[in-house]
Parts: structure tokens; C-alpha cells; sequence
């Protein structure tokens, strides 16, 4: 039943976006196709997480949801397809992070914004650690995955307009705290390390806090390739 209603929603979903996007995607070839995954990216929260979980397929993809979005029955149909993990906000919610570490480690993808929340304008604004804890704890390669032009896509959608929507895909590589130890203030640093990877791939008027590329410092990062 699950494989019907995930194979319905991609089918409802490329269609849906052949009539409201011109999307414009170069470099998907860079996500593996087998093997866990961590995908990190910015999030304005309007249309990016259905077209990366539509052009990813027929790999497994999921990440975490606020608890309270499963309470409409649309949305709770479409999460239960896409199994993604409801996470209590405001408070270390140690069973959805369980459960993001089961699914990676059962080979599957796992997107997050390191932002820890919607920005409806999509420039970026200072990351949260909770990426970093989950790639710690994985050890899982990890891609920054970005996208812009999504944040005017329900104001098009009203206009009956279709919105240009980019995506760009950086360079894999694992976070290496070999012989540190691991504090906040080390957590802060890795997370701000793994934005500059997001700002560079963005346009600058997208890059907000992380606009001083000069400051950008790879010391906890390690590429795979």
C-alpha cells in the first residue's frame, strides 16, 4: 500500500510541476545511488522538499517534520508515503533522531537545512548544530544540495504564473573531528563550515550571514572526492 500511494504522489507530482515550474537542475548525477546520505540545503519551506523527494526517487528519501504539519490529513498521507520523521520542536527530541540514524543507517537519504526552520526570503540565516549531531553520529557522506527561486512560488501559483526554480549540487564530503573534542562552540564551527558550502553554490543575494566568503574555513570538513 505504501509503494502505491509514494508511486501515485511522484506521478501527481512531476505533473504538477511540468505545469508550475521551469526547473532548471544540473549536476542530480551527483547523488549516489545506493548508500546513506545526508543532504543538507536551505529551506523556505514551499516547494523544494517535494521536488527534491520527486527527482531523487526511486531513491528512499525522508527527514524531519515539525509534529504538528502531521495533523493535516493530506500532508500526514503524503508523509506516511515518504516516512518522514514527525520531530517535536523546541526541545531535544532524542526519538527523532533515533529514528533519522535508523534511516541512514538503512542506506536511505536524509535531507535537513542546517537552518533549522523555514526562511521564507531564502537568504540564509545562521545554522543550528542539529545537522552536525546527525552527521556525527552517522558518520554518513554528506552533499549540499541548494535552491532559489522557490521562495515567489505561491505568490506565482496565485498569478497562475510558473516559477523558474534552480537547484545546485556541491562536492560530497564527511566531517573529520579526529582527536577534538566535540563542544558547542565546535558543533557551531562545524555548522557554519558545512553553510559556506550552501552560500557558495547560492547567487550572493542569497548568501546572508554567510555572505563573507573570506571567512569560510574548512577545518572539520573532508572531501570524498
Amino acid at each position: 500500500m505504501k509503494k502505491i500511494s509514494l508511486r501515485l504522489i511522484t506521478l501527481l507530482l512531476r505533473i504538477y510541476f511540468r505545469v508550475s515550474l521551469r526547473l532548471d537542475a544540473p549536476g542530480m548525477d551527483k547523488f549516489p545511488t545506493q548508500g546513506p546520505l545526508i543532504i543538507i540545503t536551505n529551506h523556505t519551506g514551499q516547494v523544494e522538499v517535494p521536488v527534491f523527494a520527486t527527482l531523487l526517487q526511486p531513491r528512499k528519501i525522508t527527514g524531519w517534520a515539525k509534529a504538528e504539519a502531521f495533523d493535516n490529513l493530506f500532508l500526514r498521507w503524503v508523509f506516511w508515503a515518504w516516512e518522514i520523521i514527525p520531530v517535536r520542536r523546541g526541545e531535544a527530541d532524542m526519538s527523532a533522531l533515533k529514528r533519522a540514524l535508523r534511516a541512514l543507517e538503512q542506506d536511505a537519504i536524509f535531507g535537513i537545512a542546517p537552518e533549522g526552520t523555514r526562511n521564507k526570503t531564502g537568504i540564509l540565516r545562521r545554522a543550528l548544530p542539529g545537522a552536525v549531531i546527525i552527521a556525527l553520529h552517522s558518520g554518513a557522506p554528506i552533499i549540499p544540495a541548494v535552491h532559489w527561486g522557490g521562495e515567489v512560488f505561491l505568490k506565482n501559483l496565485k498569478r497562475f504564473r510558473r516559477t523558474d526554480f534552480h537547484i545546485r549540487t556541491g562536492e560530497p564530503f564527511r566531517i573529520n573531528v579526529e582527536g577534538v573534542k566535540v563542544t558547542a562552540e565546535i558543533r557551531q564551527e562545524i555548522a557554519d563550515e558545512m553553510m559556506y558550502r550552501i552560500a557558495k553554490l547560492l547567487p550572493e543575494e542569497y548568501r546572508g550571514e554567510y555572505s563573507d566568503m573570506s571567512k569560510a574555513t574548512e577545518k572539520f570538513l573532508v572531501n570524498l572526492q
